[in-house]
């Protein structure tokens, strides 16, 4: 840990270790919005892949794939990035190789990811693979598992899992509880890797980044640079502050994160926004993220539980809606969304992009006359109209929607100081729109906010803010055009 301690001081960051809370990640400088804290390379991490959707395991890329021949479940985009990875894959290689075919393709993330894990620390121990201060497995030793605390079922399900990676492996020193122990780690510390669009690429520890805490009023934010973990301050963070992030999609009243946070990470948040449970604003923002509304004569106000708990009372007009008739119309929307679902994973030609965005529009429209107009549960809705009509290059009604969604998210997002990439990139939406629209005037206002935000969550150097930054400067030099004026 003093070599962690070393190398974490070089950054300006120091772990310390809090009886309430465990280890914590500390400030020994000031750091700025947009300031990069720390990065880290992943200890491990495995590409989501599928039958369709085959990933490189070096670099996440999707294209020019050569199969692993032989393990043949592994793909790689070119020779260096096999080389890259050929010393931790040669002992998962050698281990799947002597499966049926047939099985090896049933190996599921979590377990190829444990089973990296356990070869990478093999590999280290006999110096095969280098370590650093940040890149050990003593670090992973560090990390929680919480097995006293996890119910029976996962704890029996994390002991068939050890026994199956020793049955892959065969290695007769395997320490069975370490693994199943580590199944446990995954579970609590393993990051999902997004590329810049928010698109989910894979899994991958990054123990460092563990150490860190959880608010529902973060002051950094986690973003990935292919694998590489980055995280960047989205406020200004004083000396000695605690580095806070989110573990969670911040989404949602606070019931539905304190719920969430319980049932994924078992502790019950206590920061600033969560403290707040049960008060007036507090219930007040929650019925209109996920409230129910009032239809009755046009009244629109706000419902919440009255306090017989048999259903819903109008806060504007007093009218009583019963939990019946709520649970009707949303049993109508599970229905459609269902069919939807369905629909959207076959759809291949026009007319059925057509079907599912009349479906999705039937789906809004009972959520309307149900929910709030800024309520969370019309994103999803929208965003399938809006991916649906882009397919049909209907960019006028793909527009129209994105802008309704960035009306809800700057609602959601508003305690996050407006610095979240998915308004950022509802932004970056709306303007390339507007973009192919020809609205160039308001395609610049919408790549600008994009801009402002995303710089801040995702830098200024990748290649998705390079390719934002010439849009903005395309659409200003079109706008300069119409206009008349100079650029």
């Amino acid at each position: 840990m003093e070599e962690l301690q070393s190398a974490l001081g070089n950054r300006g960051l120091t772990v310390s270790n809090l009886p309430e809370k465990g280890r914590c990640l500390f400030t020994t400088k000031d750091f700025y919005p947009g300031e990069v804290i720390i990065s880290q390379e992943p200890y491990v991490c495995v590409p989501k892949n599928s039958i369709a959707d085959h990933k490189c395991d070096a670099c996440f890329e999707s294209s020019n794939l050569k199969q692993c021949s032989g393990c043949k479940i592994v793909y790689y985009c070119s020779s260096t990035c096999q080389k890259s990875e050929w010393k931790l894959h040669r002992l998962e290689c050698e281990a799947f190789s002597k499966l049926p075919i047939e099985f090896r393709h049933q190996i599921t993330p979590p377990i190829r990811l444990t089973i990296r894990l356990h070869c990478r620390s093999k590999l280290q121990a006999q110096k095969t693979i280098p370590t650093s201060a940040m890149d050990n497995y003593n670090l992973v030793k560090a990390l929680v598992a919480h097995m006293s605390k996890i119910d029976d079922e996962p704890r029996w399900l994390y002991a068939q899992m050890a026994n199956l990676v020793s049955l892959i492996l065969q290695w007769p020193d395997i320490n069975k509880k370490e693994v199943a122990e580590n199944f446990s780690k995954m579970a609590f510390n393993a990051h999902t890797i997004y590329d810049s669009g928010l698109k989910h690429l894979g899994k991958g520890l990054y123990p460092v980044i563990s150490f860190m805490n959880h608010s529902c009023l973060p002051n950094s934010i986690l973003v990935f640079e292919g694998r590489s973990a980055v995280l960047r301050a989205v406020q200004h963070i004083p000396k000695g502050a605690e580095v806070l992030t989110s573990y969670i999609d911040l989404v949602g009243s606070t019931v539905t994160r304190q719920k969430a946070l319980k049932e994924q990470y078992l502790f019950t948040c206590t920061c600033p926004r969560c403290i707040k449970v049960g008060q007036y604003d507090d219930i007040h923002e929650s019925a209109v993220l996920e409230g129910y509304r009032c239809t009755h004569n046009e009244c629109d106000g706000l419902l919440l539980c009255n306090s017989d708990d048999n259903g819903f009372i109008c806060q504007q007009c007093g009218r009583l809606k019963s939990k019946e008739e709520i649970r009707e119309m949303e049993n109508k929307i599970k229905s459609l969304q269902d069919k939807a679902r369905i629909a959207a994973e076959s759809a291949s030609s026009y007319i059925t992009y057509q079907e599912v965005i009349a479906l999705y529009k039937a789906i809004e429209t009972l959520q309307r006359q149900l929910f709030n107009p800024c309520c969370i549960y019309l994103i999803p809705t929208w965003e399938g109209i809006i991916e649906n009509s882009m397919k049909l290059e209907d960019w006028s009604e793909a527009l129209a929607y994105c802008r309704l969604t960035i009306a809800v998210y700057q609602r959601v997002y508003r305690n996050f100081q407006s610095f979240h990439p998915s308004l950022g990139l509802q932004y970056y939406t709306c303007g390339k729109l507007e973009g192919v629209l020809g609205e160039a005037e308001n395609a610049v206002k919408s790549l600008t906010k994009a801009v402002d935000i995303l710089q801040i969550t995702y830098g200024t150097s990748t290649p998705f803010m390079k390719d934002l930054f010439s849009m903005l400067e395309e659409q200003r030099e079109i706008e300069a055009l119409i206009n008349g004026t100079d650029y």
